[in-house]
């Protein structure tokens, strides 16, 4: 064990006397008021549960996406109290274009779970500490003095701080990522890791199933941690090393170009949304797999050319297992191909000089 002077410095997230009041607007309103206890209180065992732990705490979460969602219903289920949920406004989803709430949201009604839209409503509810998953929003520093919170991001930080790490992770071809249990601070995705804990990215898995998959290991981590409440956490490590920043994908980056290499193809397609044109309609690619062997190609092809169900590459073939095509829903791409019925070196795919980040024109 290194001497004290030699260790890194500790943050400590301790116990706060709990404030309370009425909260500043969202949604959270009278049943976010009938939700709150009295400071000394604290939230009883449900009946039913098997809970380790004789005192448990009191959660403001703060997320929006389906991944987060997960996170809450982990914590929840655990036994914790989630005092209030801060996420999204709802917003028009699906073919029918209706409002709809967010996942996070939809799942803090079915738990009974005040929620609201306003992140300041933080402060006042009661709450012992943060949990942030995927919030997409900043929180002001003054409510991070009030309100110690943690962060669960999905990458192994400093690489791919921001947005987008999943994506970039897979995009930049890496063959590892993980998750970090961070400090919220007021800078992107700076503060001292708690926890984490890396994983294997597979060949073929998208970032919908990365993601899936770090949201039950961050769930893990969150918990493993709570159970230290509320003495000192592990030591908070600082990052070290040059920080990778994770910017949202820009639409560009989502078209496949052809004369990249097969590998680089299969991951545009693996992070989501890739598309390409066939005769002059884009054509979403949802899957596709590598063709073992097919390094090299007939002189004679062109990138992008259709041959079956395997597209030329720069440097070998890409097989196309499910499409979607424009107005449709995703079907394999025999079933497409039988309707579509492309000849045999039908060209993919926009010209080089025609690429400028635009989607295409429909005639």
């Amino acid at each position: 064990m290194l001497p004290a002077r030699d260790r890194p410095p500790r943050r400590r997230l301790g116990c706060r006397a709990a404030r309370r009041g009425p909260a500043q607007g969202g949604d959270a309103g009278p049943a976010a008021a009938s939700a709150r206890r009295s400071p000394d209180a604290r939230p009883p065992r449900r009946e039913g549960r098997q809970l380790a732990r004789a005192v448990l705490i009191r959660l403001a979460f703060l997320g929006s996406p389906e991944v987060a969602a997960g996170v809450l219903r982990s914590v929840h289920d655990a036994g914790h109290e989630v005092v209030l949920v801060v996420t999204g406004p709802d917003r028009r989803r699906g073919r029918g274009g209706g409002l709809a709430p967010s996942p996070v949201k939809a799942a803090a009604m079915e738990l009974a779970i005040p929620t609201t839209e306003t992140v300041a409503d933080v402060v006042d509810s009661g709450a012992e500490l943060g949990l942030v998953v995927a919030f997409g929003r900043l929180v002001r520093p003054a409510v991070l003095e009030r309100l110690p919170m943690l962060n669960v991001h999905f990458s192994l930080l400093p690489r791919w701080r921001g947005a987008a790490p999943v994506e970039r992770a897979i995009l930049a071809g890496d063959t590892e990522t993980g998750v970090s249990i961070m400090a919220l601070e007021e800078g992107l995705d700076t503060g001292p890791v708690y926890a984490s804990a890396r994983t294997v990215i597979d060949d073929d898995e998208s970032a919908d199933e990365l993601t899936q998959r770090l949201g039950r290991l961050g769930a893990k981590l969150v918990l493993e941690l709570l159970d230290q409440w509320p003495v000192e956490l592990a030591a908070a490590i600082p990052q070290e090393g040059e920080p990778v920043y994770a910017s949202k994908l820009a639409a560009h980056e989502h078209e496949i170009d052809w004369s990249q290499s097969a590998a680089h193809c299969q991951r545009v397609v693996r992070v989501g949304h890739a598309w390409t044109t066939f005769r002059g309609r884009r054509l979403v690619v949802r899957r596709a797999r590598l063709v073992a062997g097919a390094s090299v190609v007939a002189p004679a092809a062109e990138p992008g050319q259709l041959h079956g169900a395997t597209v030329t590459t720069g440097d070998g073939l890409l097989e196309l297992v499910e499409v979607q095509p424009e107005g449709r829903s995703a079907v394999a791409f025999d079933s497409w191909a039988h309707g579509a019925r492309p000849w045999p070196g039908e060209q993919l795919g926009r010209p080089v000089e025609d690429r400028t980040g635009e989607p295409v024109a429909h005639g």
